[in-house]
Parts: structure tokens; C-alpha cells; sequence
């Protein structure tokens, strides 16, 4: 089912992850759960929840990273 807030979102997410990565997780897991209505559109048997999840993890990887000294999620840094 689709968040409506940021307090809605699971304790993984908000307990981690700063209030930009939150919203991208929201926005894309809305997205997703949205798109992958059809059983059919989702891989390896994979609840529309599931499929979400991870579009949403995806999503929030794209632009930021964990820092594995610090354990945090911290804005990934272009190298260009």
C-alpha cells in the first residue's frame, strides 16, 4: 500500500536514511507500487510490496551510499 507521509515509511528507512533519501523512497516506492500492479510485470514471483521495496532501495542508491566507517548515508559525490 502507498506511504501518504515520511512517518509513514518503515523504521529501516526512516531510522537510516536523512529526509531527502526518505522522500526519493516514498516517491519511488509510491511509483512502483503503482506500476507493478500486474502480477505479470514483476520478477520471481514477487509480491507487489516486495517489488516496490526494492525499486525504492534502488532509487535511494542512485543517489546516495552507506559509509561503511560511519554506518550512515551520506549524498554520493560525482567524481567528474
Amino acid at each position: 500500500m502507498p506511504f501518504r507521509n515520511l512517518s509513514d515509511l518503515p523504521g529501516a528507512v526512516t531510522d537510516n536514511l536523512p529526509k531527502h533519501g526518505q522522500e526519493i523512497y516514498m516517491a519511488a516506492y509510491n511509483s512502483a507500487w503503482n506500476e507493478y500492479k500486474d502480477k505479470d510485470d514483476r520478477r520471481e514471483g514477487a509480491t507487489r510490496e516486495e517489488t516496490a521495496h526494492k525499486v525504492a532501495w534502488a532509487a535511494v542508491k542512485n543517489v546516495y551510499h552507506k559509509n561503511l566507517k560511519t554506518g550512515k548515508w551520506e549524498p554520493i559525490t560525482s567524481k567528474v
